[in-house]
């Protein structure tokens, strides 16, 4: 698929070591994959319509358990630790960076993006979004806020989670439908085009430790 995406800037690539804003390429995010006329649209990413989402470059190198991380997604308001006054300073930067604190937070290795192929930089945003979810209740339903009736939001875990032994020896029905889905879906041919993204978003390594 031919889409023309953005990229960081030289401005942001000649900084090294800062987080950097693009309203941009946040815009770009919500257009081409929330959006439902988005050549790039899911009904996986409906409740995003609904979810305000902060987008950042980063020229600071990060690694996680010796592999290196490209994006990561979070939900602010949840995510910060060390007392009140590192929380109310993390809170003032993302409301001066962004108008508001936002639902979520997805933060995108600059140095990265700016070579990898197009497919992959498609990909790793998408894969950050699908962690950006809308939270269920004890019966599966979507829930909502009861006040002001929007979503209630939550980071998704990855569908599938099982040992490739036991997958060998028992078949994939051993790890549950959502495995056979995977199975199906890496037999078909990608809808968008083939990507390499694994073991690469701090927000899959983050829930793995």
């Amino acid at each position: 698929m031919n889409i023309e995406r953005p990229y960081p800037s030289e401005a942001v690539l000649e900084s090294f070591g800062r987080m950097t804003p693009d309203p941009e390429l946040r815009e770009w995010i919500y257009t081409n994959y929330i959006e439902d006329t988005g050549p790039l649209y899911s009904d996986d990413h409906d409740h995003l319509q609904h979810a305000s989402i902060g987008v950042l470059w980063s020229t600071e190198p990060n690694t996680r358990q010796g592999r290196a991380i490209i994006g990561q997604a979070e939900i602010p308001a949840k995510s910060t630790m060390g007392g009140k006054w590192l929380r109310a300073r993390v809170m003032q930067q993302l409301a001066d960076w962004f108008g508001e604190i936002p639902d979520f937070l997805i933060t995108l290795d600059a140095n990265y993006c700016a070579v990898c192929p197009n497919v992959d930089f498609l990909a790793l945003v998408d894969h950050e979004l699908t962690h950006c979810a809308q939270d269920r209740d004890a019966f599966g339903m979507p829930k909502f806020n009861k006040q002001t009736g929007m979503p209630t939001f939550t980071m998704r875990g990855h569908d599938v989670e099982e040992f490739v032994s036991v997958v060998r020896r028992f078949g994939v029905g051993a790890a549950g439908a959502e495995a056979k889905a995977l199975v199906e879906a890496a037999q078909s041919k990608p809808e968008i085009g083939a990507a390499n993204i694994a073991k690469a978003c701090g927000t899959c390594l983050k829930a793995a430790a």
